[in-house]
């Protein structure tokens, strides 16, 4: 029996081949849900499905793309987003 710890569907089951060439078995926490845009809810092309954790550990320009509201807006919502401040200036 595994640990009480462990006995939640929360955390996948993961079969594991060793060096010594037994098979076990790892739990670890589930992928997160995919990056979201915060205007329109398409979803972020560019940004990782990793954990806070896993994510801290990549570079900079690998968390999220390298344009003004990368990470946070979709393209198109960021194209309608200028049009709006150059309409709103002029």
């Amino acid at each position: 029996m595994v640990r009480p710890a462990y006995r939640s569907r929360s955390l996948r089951r993961v079969y594991r081949r060793t060096p010594g060439g037994r098979t076990v078995l790892r739990f670890e926490k589930r992928r997160p849900g995919p990056a979201r845009c915060a205007r329109c809810g398409r979803i972020l092309h560019g940004v990782p499905r990793l954990r806070p954790v896993e994510l801290r550990k990549l570079p900079k320009r690998a968390r999220r793309p390298e344009r003004p509201y990368g990470g946070y807006l979709c393209p198109s919502c960021l194209s309608k987003l200028i049009k709006e401040a150059v309409r709103k200036q002029g």
